[in-house]
């Protein structure tokens, strides 16, 4: 059995363009609707189950049907990502540079990175996104944290080195993909990557923003989580209307990442430009404090398990 241990949704909005990226705790107790089987199988839809058991369930499908029901938003594209399409596109892109605040060294993956700035690709890189025991508080929220440094920090170097700009790049990377994972029929074309890529290739690192779900501690189980169902209708409204989403959060050491602070300026020296953003157009949405993320402009740091 397989299940979905990392389940992200990907919301592009009409003009102006922003993207939000939420991230779904792989131990978060949701209903799960009715779903079919790629052999047919009809699954019993289910009041209250983990989220990452829906590939499991009812395939790829499945989790888009629940995730769907979860948000209420469409999923109009998904794709089952494996292990060897990380691999391939980390390489093909060069490698994506992270940060660590404080070591990782995780016998269960073999990661094993100093504190600092590493620039990581191939196994590497999929050890870094799978390290749980690694990260200061062990936990999948805090994994969630890390995953999104590697995000953001990705999403930097493709609009700041115009892969995105370039169709015969973008067409590789599209085919490498496409070999290595599983895509729901309205992504099967190398293409449909290309335009969909290209469409967000302006959007600025501040109007990206990545969130993990608003979640509460399953009052039944401390080691399980639920939605907070308040701050998620906050959160959903706001991509409904097209208005940016503050991040209220401080990010703690057990949040898994910190918020890397700004280089200080020069004594004399001018203050630097905030970058162009659609967000100064529309009012900010402020998201409750208790709502973990940060914006692709924001680089964070990972912090490792140093009680070893």
């Amino acid at each position: 059995s397989v299940n979905n241990d990392v389940t992200v949704l990907v919301h592009v909005s009409n003009s102006p363009r922003r993207i939000t990226v939420v991230s779904f705790p792989r131990d978060m107790i949701v209903p799960i609707p009715e779903c079919t089987a790629k052999d047919g199988t009809q699954t019993s839809a289910q009041s209250g189950a983990q989220i990452n058991t829906t590939y499991q369930e009812g395939g790829l499908s499945c989790v888009a049907k629940t995730v769907s029901a979860l948000s209420g938003e469409p999923v109009d594209f998904a794709a089952a990502v494996n292990f060897g399409t990380v691999i391939e596109i980390t390489n093909a892109v060069g490698g994506v540079p992270v940060c660590l605040a404080t070591p990782i060294n995780d016998a269960y993956t073999g990661l094993d990175l100093s504190a600092g700035e590493h620039t990581i690709q191939g196994l590497q890189a999929l050890q870094f996104l799978r390290t749980r025991h690694g990260l200061v508080s062990g936990s999948d929220l805090a994994r969630i944290g890390n995953q999104q440094q590697y995000l953001g920090s990705l999403a930097r170097q493709l609009t700041s080195g115009k892969v995105l700009s370039n169709v015969p790049t973008l067409l590789k990377i599209a085919n490498i993909a496409l070999s290595n994972l599983e895509a729901s029929t309205t992504l099967a074309d190398p293409m449909t990557i290309v335009q969909l890529a290209l469409a967000v290739k302006d959007v600025p690192p501040a109007d990206i923003t990545f969130i993990q779900y608003p979640n509460l501690t399953d009052p039944d189980d401390p080691n399980r989580v639920i939605p907070d169902d308040a701050a998620a209708q906050t959160l959903w409204a706001a991509v409904a209307a097209n208005q940016p989403v503050l991040i209220t959060h401080q990010n703690t050491v057990n949040d898994g990442v910190t918020v890397q602070p700004a280089t200080p300026a020069a004594p004399g020296s001018a203050p630097p430009s905030p970058p162009p953003s659609a967000s100064s157009a529309a009012p900010a949405v402020p998201l409750p404090d208790t709502v973990r993320g940060s914006t692709a402009a924001q680089q964070t740091c990972t912090n490792g398990d140093t009680s070893g």
